[in-house]
This record gives C-alpha cells, structure tokens and sequence, in this order.
C-alpha cells in the first residue's frame, strides 16, 4: 500500500515560482555585516539552509537606508555596491534547491540598537556608532529602547518609501525571486499602523485608513517595479496581544484583503511587537488559528512561524490548511537538515529533494535526531 505523501511536502505553487514542499526559513537577522555588506558568513550560512532542503530560504531583513538598519551589524541594499554580495547568497540558495527571498525594511524608532548578545537596547546618544530615529511620532518604544524618534516630515515618508522601491529594484538585480516587506515587529510600518506608536493628526495617522496609508502607499509603490511572475509578500503583524486584538485584527484584516487588491501574493502572518507591555501567549504554533482565519477571511495564501518547531505542528497545520507554509527558525538554526527529521519522522521513505552526497550517505542510512 502506498503511504501517501505529507501535507509539508507537496510543492506549492506560487506565480512562476515552485516551492518543493511546505517548509521556508524566515529571515532571522545574523548581525554580521560591515557597512551593511554580505560576507562569508552569510553565504555558507544560506547556502547551508537551503541545501538542507528547505523550499524557500528568505534572507534576513535588510535595511532600505542606513538609519533604517536594527543595529550596525544589519545588511543593507541602499547602494548598488550592496548588490554583489547579495547576489552571492541569491546564486548560493538556489544552487541548492531553493528559491531566494529577501525581507526590506526599515527599522523605525527600534534602530540604532545593540546586537542581542551586547543588550539588544539602544546605542546611547553621543556613541559614534549610534544614529538618530525615525517614527511616525515621537513616541519612544519603552523598555531597553527608550530613545525619542524624530517625527517623520511628509519629505521623509516620500524618502523611505522611494528607498523602498530602490531597494527592491536592487533586489530583483541580485537575483531574489521572492520578496518579503517587513510590515511587522515594531518596526517602521508597523509602528504607521500601530495605535501605541502613531498619534499622527494627519493624512498619515487617526483613524485606521490613516494608519494604514504608508503601508498601503509603500506596498504599491514596490508593487509597480516588482515584476509580476514573482512572489511579492509581507511579513505584518495582525496583533499586538494589548488588550484590543480583535479590534486590531479586524483593521489588519481590513487592510489584508486591500493588499490582496493591490496585488499581494502572500501574507505572513505575524505580531506587531509595538509596545513592551504586550501579554504574548507563546506556546507551539499558538498563532496558527489567527493565520487560518486571515486566510479564510482574505482569501490569501498565508504563512507564520513562532513556535512551529515540532514535525507533527508544522505537518497539522498545513494539513489543516491553517497555513499554506510554515517558517521553521530556530529549529533550522540547532539542525539546518530539519526537513530530512520531518520526512523520516512523517514515513517518507527517501527525501522529496537532492542532499549532496557526501552528506546524503550518512544522513539517509541513519535516523537523524
């Protein structure tokens, strides 16, 4: 009798684009870039991701401008000297099986910080390796990043989303063939949308139209320079956990199914981080109801992650059509062969892709753990 195939390794289809199975690394920042600029470590680090048989590999999030970078070990693509190196890690990730994404964005209010293993707060004023904020308000985030932003002027709004669009021309130069705006985590666009974080009074703030304009107005604008075969996404977090989440939700739906419109391809469904006073219930895939009911709501293919570590999660979670792929991070840092765990785990008899040799002999002989 044949067994028939898991959930998480049917290929997904996605305008020109084939995934081989269900499962995508999200961006997760590696804070080892000089001036912005991919090294050798980002490039045997993604090749390593995708050659263990992910379906896509997204890099981590790149910064549009320099004051748009989390910390001063962040990649950029605000110079077009920034593009051969990206390229390197585009060439590199496909080589081995998966389609290239790249995350931009910008970081807001929560730049100019530490890298998390030195405190993951805000470099003081005065420390040359700091720079000044930007935010729809001058309303600092709180907790270990209390620097007041500058407010963003109508010419600075016009400047970040043109980078925007700059940076997603450079992208598609470097060879990705998936791109991610990071619309999430208290960052740039999410604090435009976030109540904690805009008390803007005009074009650009109040109401939920208003919250929504930059994100609209960026997501457009990138929309009309990124070719239509290819994936364009974005990472927006739908909930803040403050106290007002269905209220949230339903804007962020609202604004979901006004991308849809415009021309989203995939929504990755995430939180908006925009104040530390959020109660987050973290447990396995604890955010994989709230994906379902944006998918079944937009009628938008979906993706998320925290929390989708174990095989059997990230298989039910597909099979139930809660999501369309699932983002494995930390669980694809500790074994960058997670998928071959999932295969041997869900009763696939051989992997669904190609392992390099000198590892598949080992690898497919024996039950990795």
């Amino acid at each position: 009798m044949i067994q028939p195939q898991p959930a998480l390794f049917r290929p997904f289809h996605l305008k020109s684009l084939t995934l081989r199975n269900r499962i995508a690394v999200p961006p997760m920042c590696q804070y080892s870039a000089t001036d912005g600029r991919v090294n050798d470590w980002h490039v045997a680090h993604y090749a390593g991701m995708a050659r263990g048989g992910a379906g896509l590999v997204i890099v981590e999030a790149t910064a549009v401008s320099p004051e748009g970078r989390i910390t001063p070990a962040c990649l950029g693509l605000w110079d077009d000297a920034q593009i051969e190196g990206l390229a390197r890690v585009a060439a590199a990730i496909k080589a081995a099986g998966a389609v290239p994404g790249l995350q931009i964005g910008h970081a807001g209010r929560k730049a100019s910080a530490h890298r998390p293993w030195e405190g993951d707060d805000h470099i003081p004023a005065g420390d040359p390796r700091g720079w000044d904020t930007l935010s729809p308000s001058a309303v600092a985030y709180g907790g270990g990043l209390p620097r007041v932003p500058r407010e963003m002027t109508l010419a600075d709004i016009e400047r970040v989303r043109t980078a925007f669009v700059a940076t997603a021309q450079r992208a598609l130069a470097a060879g990705f063939e998936w791109l991610e705006l990071h619309f999430a985590h208290g960052y740039l666009a999410q604090s435009f949308f976030s109540v904690h974080a805009n008390q803007r009074q005009d074009a650009y703030g109040g109401d939920a139209t208003g919250r929504s304009r930059f994100l609209r107005e960026t997501f457009s604008a990138v929309r009309a320079v990124w070719p239509e075969r290819l994936a364009l996404t974005a990472r927006f977090g739908v909930l803040e956990f403050d106290g007002r989440d269905e209220q949230t939700l339903a804007e962020a739906i609202d604004l979901s199914r006004a991308w849809k419109a415009d021309g989203l391809d995939l929504l990755n469904v995430s939180m908006g981080f925009s104040t530390p006073e959020a109660r987050i219930p973290w447990a396995p895939a604890f955010l994989a109801p709230i994906a379902e009911r944006v998918r079944r709501e937009c009628g938008l293919p979906v993706a998320s992650s925290w929390g989708i570590d174990d095989v059997h999660d990230a298989e039910r979670v597909i099979a139930e059509q809660q999501m369309d792929l699932v983002m494995v991070g930390r669980a694809f840092l500790a074994n960058p062969h997670w998928p071959l765990v999932a295969a041997q785990r869900l009763g696939l008899a051989r992997p669904t892709w190609v392992l390099p040799a000198p590892y598949a002999h080992w690898l497919e002989r024996y039950q990795v753990r």
